[in-house]
This record gives structure tokens, sequence and C-alpha cells, in this order.
């Protein structure tokens, strides 16, 4: 198995490009304590030619070009990436199905609430549907999103798209709006769950043993965003789980077995994103990787 973090950050990237909070002023500045970083995406493979890309960010077109194993490589038109696999409906996990109009064959791969919510808006129509095809997949069902890679999903507490939000608050756990996904091939599994509102046991108990899981680490602390002055959104209104805390990250994974443990979709204020600061020797020093653009899980 391979696996490659396109984008390590979450929606706007970092730096975004309306913001100067603490850590954006850095990015601007070209401080090298502050890698810039384009919005979540993972691309997996099975074989290193074929491959699986699990949310197609707004970003998608330049984390293609940054990595070499998704460039075209025969005739005219080409490329490696077989399937796109949706863990949410959130702008910053669709809108690079845009950018992938191109009349290149791949499939979609989501829960019937997520291909519903994409159905809704018409302008994913400009995904031909004789070349872009939409899978349905239901919890718990193990399917081949590529030939040699077994992908099964699950309910992971979150919330609806914000574009679809209605009123304030958290949707229930088997709403299938927001999902994680346990990856398998070549005797490695991976959990990649780049949204998760709260860490119930269910989930503690769906991914010990993992090789590697990359997890939402959008916000170090909950009131993150409105301390910053940039939201009133607290970092669980918005569908994320704080990494501080007693029920934050680093207290209820502590003691789940996992050979890496990768935070990603990581957000602007996040003080993480500083290489010295205390936050970041913090969760380093708990056994966490701070995700950056082309790191390298497997192999």
């Amino acid at each position: 198995m391979q696996a490659v973090i396109l984008g390590s950050a979450a929606g706007g990237g970092v730096p975004q490009w309306n913001c100067r909070c603490p850590v954006c002023q850095l990015a601007w500045a070209g401080d090298p304590r502050v890698k810039a970083g384009t919005q979540s995406s993972l691309a997996v493979s099975p074989d290193g030619e074929r491959w699986l890309v699990l949310n197609a960010s707004p970003d998608i077109r330049h984390q293609i070009s940054q990595t070499g194993d998704l460039h075209p490589r025969m005739g005219l038109r080409h490329s490696p990436i077989d399937a796109v696999l949706l863990t949410s409906a959130e702008v910053d996990h669709v809108a690079g199905l845009l950018t992938m109009r191109e009349r290149q064959p791949f499939a979609v791969f989501a829960t019937p609430q997520i291909l519903d919510t994409l159905a809704l808006n018409p302008i994913f129509d400009v995904l031909a549907p004789q070349l872009v095809t939409r899978h349905a997949v239901d919890f718990e069902q193990s399917f081949e999103p590529v030939g040699g890679l077994l992908a099964t999903i699950f309910a992971v507490p979150g919330k609806v798209p914000l574009w679809r939000e209605n009123q304030e608050g958290i949707s229930d756990d088997s709403s299938g709006t927001t999902v994680g996904v346990i990856l398998e091939s070549s005797a490695k599994r991976i959990a990649y769950i780049p949204g998760c509102a709260w860490i119930d046991d269910d989930l503690l108990r769906r991914i010990a043993g993992v090789d590697a899981l990359l997890f939402d680490g959008t916000v170090f602390r909950d009131d993150e965003l409105i301390q910053a002055g940039v939201s009133e959104k607290t970092g669980r209104r918005m569908g994320h789980v704080p990494m501080s805390g007693q029920d934050g990250s680093l207290v209820r994974l502590r003691d789940v077995p996992a050979s890496r443990r990768v935070f990603v979709h990581i957000n602007n204020t996040n003080p993480v994103l500083v290489q010295d600061s205390p936050e970041r020797r913090l969760v380093e020093q708990q056994g966490w990787i701070v995700a950056h653009d082309g790191l390298r899980i497997f192999p």
C-alpha cells in the first residue's frame, strides 16, 4: 500500500486567502516555522499504479501537479486516479470534483446521503454520468474502490455541510453526512477520519490496532476561532473535536493502539502549525505527527 497526504489543511488552506490570524500572519511573512498547506485530501494506492483520492478538495489541480504519482502517463488524456471517495459533502471535500470534469472516467463513492446532497446542486452535472459513475455505499459494506484496495465506511459524529445548515446543531451518529474510512491492502490498515465532532467508545474500538490513524486535527482548543476573533463558532459546533481538553482527541485517543498517529485537516488558526509552539511540542511528545502536504504514510 502507498498513501500520501495531498492536502493537510482544513477549509481555506494555510494561509487562508483573507486571514491575518497569528498563524496566517507568520505564513504570509514567509516564516519557515509554518508550512503552507492545501485543503484536506488523501491519495491511496494498492500498487502505485491505480489511485483512490479521498475527498476532492478545491486545490486538487495543484495537489496533482505536486504529486508525481498522479501525473498523466500515457496517450493524450490519462489519469492514474481511478476513484474518489467522499467522507462528507463539505465544500472543501467536493469542490475539486468540478476541476475533474474534463471528460476523464473515474468513479465516485459515497453514502446515499452525501450523493443526494451532490444531486441537489446541478453544478455537479458537469461530470458526465456516462464517464463519472456515482456509487452509493452503506455503512459496514466493504467494497473495492480500486482493485486490491478494500474500503469500509462508518458513521462518525458530525453535521450537515455548512451550505445546507438550517439551524445550529450536530447531526446524530447515523445520519451518513460525515463518515470515516478503514482502508486495507498488503496487510496494512489505515483509518482516515478528517472530520469528527466527538469520540465515542465505538470509534475507539473500531480504530484499535490500525497501522496509521489519520484523525481530525482542525482545532487545538474548542474556542480557538472565537479567541482568534475570526468566528463565533466553537470547533464542536463546526463538527470537529478539539485536540485539547478532557474530551479532546489527545486524551480520548491516548490509549488506542496505532502504529502511527497523524493529525490532518488542520485549521489555519491552530497553533500546532507553528513548529516551535508549546502546542506543537505537546502533540509531538504524545506521539502525534502534524501532517503537511506531501507527507507519505506508506511505504
